[in-house]
């Protein structure tokens, strides 16, 4: 971890505990609002260059709360747009010696990629279809804030799977602790290979059957910027594979559902779901923060 965190496949399952509790306790200042000085002094640039809310946001809230300083860069308005290099800017950034980069790309690998180049820890927060490390992170800080353990849960994860960087950190993080992971989608967004990544994975393409008795309802969006075409219309897609209430009855009484953001409703979940009290997704963004202040402390304060 002081090297930066570039996916969840590489972590051993202790290293992911530590974190997750190392988070219970930024949980509990949430409400105060207290500030820490543990990184004071440290530099956190958010290296952006794809859109995000969810994400940056909570980094940077994390970061100053801390006492870290932040400075927030995205590609729009940037020397990348008037034609530099990734590698340039890379070497334009190590020349300003930040303390940790928080990097989001369109291209897989791009994190990796500049870890190899720079001596400065790096944050993967998202690289194109690969891994989103700290999503998986604080959806499992958010199943466990209902649950007491991971272990033998039954995960349900719906939607884009194949282009869903979401997806697969979750498949390697709970993976570990030995959850059953059921994949469900169309046939050209859950394709056999994705269910060979890890133990503990079976696919299937009848939602009802991927919910059936499911602890954890993962909804995944619809990823039309990746596509170069799709094969239904939001309202085939929903018919299909949008959660609705009717199909609550067949989870768990006490299954959660979850979703990444943003949501689309009425294409992947209505909104009598989205909104209900099984409900957690407003949980998820809330935990983003104490998990990414869990990760930060641990980069910035070595």
């Amino acid at each position: 971890m002081p090297g930066g965190l570039l996916g969840i496949e590489p972590l051993e399952r202790g290293e992911i505990e530590s974190i997750l509790d190392r988070a219970t306790h930024f949980q509990r200042q949430q409400g105060e609002r207290r500030k820490s000085d543990v990184a004071r002094g440290r530099m956190m640039v958010n290296l952006f260059f794809e859109a995000s809310t969810r994400t940056r946001t909570s980094f940077e809230i994390a970061a100053k709360r801390l006492g870290a300083d932040t400075i927030s860069i995205t590609a729009s308005g940037s020397s990348v747009d008037k034609g530099e290099s990734l590698v340039d800017t890379l070497n334009t950034l190590g020349a300003m010696h930040p303390d940790a980069i928080v990097m989001r790309h369109s291209a897989s690998g791009a994190p990796h990629f500049l870890a190899r180049h720079l001596p400065t820890p790096i944050i993967n927060a998202g690289d194109g279809t690969h891994e989103h490390p700290t999503q998986a992170l604080l959806d499992a800080r958010t199943i466990l804030d209902r649950r007491p353990t991971l272990e033998g849960l039954r995960v349900a994860i719906i939607g884009d799977i194949v282009h869903s960087r979401v997806a697969r950190s979750n498949m390697y993080l709970l993976s570990k602790f030995g959850a059953e992971i059921v994949l469900c989608g169309p046939a050209s967004l859950v394709p056999a290979e994705l269910a060979q990544i890890t133990a503990g994975v079976t696919r299937t393409h009848d939602i009802r059957e991927a919910i059936r008795d499911a602890d954890v309802i993962m909804m995944l969006r619809v990823q039309l910027e990746r596509q170069h075409e799709s094969a239904f219309s939001a309202s085939e897609y929903f018919q299909f594979y949008g959660l609705r209430l009717e199909h609550m009855d067949l989870a768990k009484p006490d299954a959660i559902v979850m979703h990444p953001g943003p949501i689309n409703r009425g294409r992947e979940i209505s909104s009598e779901v989205a909104d209900s009290q099984r409900s957690v997704i407003l949980n998820q963004v809330e935990n983003g923060i104490a998990v990414r202040m869990a990760v930060l402390e641990r980069i910035l304060s070595n």
